[in-house]
């Protein structure tokens, strides 16, 4: 019989897993359930909810360090940092309204199992880079801590690492120790119109190698914007530095054509949807997230609309594509065999029907030896294989 189980502490977190282990009972792991659709299908009996683990076990602004339990809303996270004058510089994603569902769901330990990033990862880092110690329960049913608390941590192996972006496959946080930093004080958007998507790229490019420090860098075509294409640059800091630093770029990029300037009350709202791929919610047409070389992105695209046909933009300086098939086709093969020819990348599957997701690649394929790098990985882990199975790769 299905059942959700619903600890409330580690120890029994560590109850569960090992039940499931000595039964070989496999465990779908979840927090609110706003990822579940992120991945491909877990073919479970039994569901590990962990929204039972809540709270704050310390928080030192002045040390910019928090440690929170996993099963904590992000949002809940977001606003304590927020009131102490403090953010979580990786800025995370909120898949919700991609999925349908509403803005604002999930859990810390989701973000970090799935390392969601959003535009300011080319300035602060992913998620990974933010976590300094982790508590988790293998799949074997043994708690163990990796990391500290403090900024520069070499002891033992770095743990959190391997377990942000393994979508719960190899462990169970239960508590997790993070770097916050002060919130800037204000912040810009530099925006050029009218660019195609070569020179938009190549403006976000010269952007990201001079000194004006550009915490978010996107490009926003006409059928993505509803009007002009935009060429978006994200300054925060200081409002002197800010000033200073849009000049710098003004300088830089005024060749490209006419300069304007998106205060702070224009620019949060424009990239939390950058963030959120807000222009793909609302409709159920497959969504891919394309990782290439910046520089790549306008030819992938090019090469792209001969074969399908798609709508798409870019973030990251051109390195990240979120695009969607128009046809409401998955057309796995084509983006793959496309991202191979503009010199590789990674191509994921992010929004899609379940029995689509069963019998596709949701994530990039791996080559051979990083594959069986993997495997072992989660031999160590998990060899019962009970932690989300399936969930990145069949069998597995």
């Amino acid at each position: 019989m299905d059942a959700t189980l619903k600890p409330q502490d580690t120890r029994q977190v560590e109850e569960v897993v090992r039940w499931a282990a000595a039964e070989e009972q496999p465990l779908e792991i979840s927090g609110q359930g706003s990822k579940r659709d992120l991945g491909r299908p877990v073919q479970a009996a039994h569901v590990l909810d962990l929204s039972g683990l809540t709270g704050v076990e310390s928080y030192e602004p002045a040390e910019l360090i928090l440690t929170v339990k996993a099963g904590t809303p992000i949002a809940e996270v977001e606003k304590l940092v927020d009131d102490n004058g403090q953010q979580l510089s990786f800025e995370p994603m909120d898949y919700g309204p991609l999925y349908g569902g509403a803005p604002g769901r999930g859990t810390i330990g989701g973000v970090l199992a799935a390392n969601l990033s959003g535009p300011r990862r080319i300035k602060s880092g992913a998620a990974r880079d933010h976590v300094l110690g982790m508590e988790a329960v293998s799949g074997r049913g043994e708690i163990f801590n990796s990391g500290g608390k403090v900024v520069k941590n070499v002891t033992g192996y770095d743990l959190p690492r391997a377990l942000c972006g393994s979508y719960g496959t190899l462990a169970v946080a239960t508590t997790v120790t993070l770097k916050v930093n002060p919130k800037p004080e204000t912040s810009a958007t530099f925006l050029l119109s009218g660019l195609d998507a070569d020179d938009g790229v190549k403006a976000l490019c010269a952007a990201m190698g001079s000194s004006a420090e550009v915490s978010g860098a996107a490009y926003l075509p006409a059928d993505i914007d509803g009007g002009s294409s935009r060429t978006v640059l994200r300054l925060e800091g200081f409002e002197t530095s800010v000033d200073y630093r849009f000049k710098t770029l003004k300088s830089l990029l005024g060749e490209y054509g006419p300069v304007s300037r998106l205060a702070e009350a224009e620019t949060v709202p424009l990239w939390q949807s950058i963030r959120d791929v807000s222009a793909f919610a609302g409709d159920d047409q497959p969504v891919w997230r394309v990782s290439v070389a910046p520089t790549a992105g306008p030819e992938l695209i090019r090469i792209l609309k001969e074969r399908i046909g798609l709508r798409a933009f870019f973030d990251w300086s051109g390195g990240l594509v979120w695009l969607t098939c128009t046809d409401g086709g998955i057309h796995d093969q084509e983006i793959r065999a496309a991202v191979a020819e503009v010199g590789g990348g990674h191509a994921t599957l992010v929004r899609a029907d379940a029995s689509v997701r069963s019998n596709t690649a949701v994530f990039q394929p791996q080559p051979e030896p990083l594959a069986a790098l993997s495997r072992r990985l989660k031999e160590q882990f998990d060899p019962k294989g009970i932690l989300n199975p399936g969930r990145m790769v069949s069998g597995m």
